[in-house]
């Protein structure tokens, strides 16, 4: 296939297969409802090939790693280590040691944070986010901020909900930041920014790079080495993996030059009474007993939707994106938040004039559809939009156009049944 070509979505004899993957698909609740699973950028569910992994493990060869010379320790190591490989793989990392296994996306953060802006940031320096970021990638940096002094930039949406080169560059030039640390795909608007653009001009104004990637890894074909940031992030759960685990992946040469986060077994080479020697990558950023299982069935997880293939997933869930989007903003009374399908990714949140987005959700959970309502963890992009809760549907692979068909009507009926009753918001 051409790179130009489009790659085909995925066919509904193929989707039929892959939701059989799905045990907790075929679920009926709330009168009856069979369940329409639309919540996938807060946690995707699991195919019966990682839920088999993670018992395989448990039952036939698990064991602590690295410390034990008998057989299961063994076997689990090799497990592990093969995971890590395969992780590597996924992403195109240069090399496996380049793969940290952490306890999340919001640890691979922090994990920066403690490390990389502990050592490298001072009392006036800037680091640059954007208004877009989930509280993971906000949060940790105002911690860096009151220890060390520095401050933060958040550059702003336009009114179509992106946010243009010309802006980015501004802040460049003028600010300087030391750190730009910005989201792949927002976990409310959807938009896929451009950031190995933005990476490089970054890399040209002396800026460290960190990329959220935790919505984007699932969904898209990721290549870390073509990206061009320093840090990418992305977490489990939000691929068909366990929770619990998260990957930081970074450059060789900067992990190799940051001081260790967390300290304890494992994440050392020598220890006295005097002081330490930190081990080397990735084992110096893996302190105490890993996450063996959950690695392991991550590994699972990113074979299976190698499988499948990544750009068919993100074709797919940009049918049913567009769907939804076109079929919502041709509603009085609904506000899309969000760009064109054409710009963002599979999520389409939405607001309903004089409907709070908690009514929204329970009153589609009575109807077997799951959505997210909420703030999002995104406060300060809410704020921006005017905005102290949406609801939110987001679409994987395993989600069909008659879920999506099922959404549109009960969104439809809820405008009718409870806007023009006046109902007072919460606040």
């Amino acid at each position: 296939m051409s790179q130009t070509q489009a790659p085909p979505p995925v066919q509904e004899k193929d989707l039929a297969s892959y939701r059989r993957d799905f045990p907790i698909l075929e679920r009926v609740v709330r009168s009856g409802a069979p369940l329409a699973y639309l919540d996938n950028a807060a946690s995707t569910q699991h195919p019966r090939v990682v839920i088999d992994a993670i018992e395989e493990c448990y039952q036939n060869y698990y064991a602590n790693v690295h410390r034990g010379i008998h057989t299961l320790s063994e076997e689990s190591s090799e497990r592990y280590e093969a995971a890590r490989r395969t992780i590597a793989r996924f992403i195109n990392a240069v090399s496996p040691q380049e793969v940290i296994f952490t306890a999340g996306a919001t640890a691979s953060i922090n994990t920066v944070a403690r490390s990389w802006g502990d050592a490298n940031l001072s009392r006036g320096d800037v680091i640059l986010l954007t208004i877009a970021e989930h509280h993971a990638n906000i949060v940790p940096w105002q911690q860096l901020a009151s220890r060390v002094g520095c401050r933060i930039v958040f550059a702003p949406l336009t009114e179509h909900y992106t946010i243009s080169d010309e802006v980015i560059r501004q802040h460049l030039e003028n600010d300087r930041p030391r750190l730009f640390a910005v989201t792949a795909a927002s976990n409310v608007l959807g938009t896929v920014f451009p950031v190995a653009r933005w990476c490089k001009m970054a890399r040209d104004a002396g800026a460290t790079t960190l990329v959220d990637a935790a919505q984007f890894v699932p969904h898209h074909r990721t290549d870390v080495q073509s990206l061009g940031a320093d840090f990418v992030i992305f977490s489990g759960h939000k691929m068909c993996g366990p929770n619990g685990i998260g990957v930081l992946w970074g450059r060789q040469q900067l992990l190799e030059a940051m001081p260790p986060f967390l300290g304890g077994g494992g994440m050392i080479s020598k220890v006295t009474t005097e002081g330490f020697e930190p081990a080397g990558l990735p084992d110096k950023f893996e302190a105490g007993t890993p996450p063996i299982v959950e690695a392991i069935a991550l590994a699972v997880a990113a074979d299976y939707l190698e499988s499948i293939g990544l750009d068919r997933i993100q074709a797919h869930e940009r049918e049913l994106c567009r769907l939804a989007d076109t079929e919502l903003r041709a509603m009085e009374g609904v506000r899309v938040i969000g760009p064109t399908p054409d710009l963002k990714c599979g999520i389409v949140s939405f607001h309903i004039t004089g409907v709070h987005a908690h009514d929204v959700a329970q009153q589609l959970d009575t109807r077997g559809i799951a959505v997210r309502a909420g703030h999002h963890c995104t406060m300060p992009l809410h704020r921006a939009l005017g905005l102290s809760a949406s609801a939110r549907a987001s679409f994987y692979f395993y989600n069909t156009r008659e879920e999506v068909t099922r959404l549109i009507e009960a969104v439809k009926e809820l405008r009718t049944r409870f806007a023009p009753t006046g109902r007072r918001r919460r606040s």
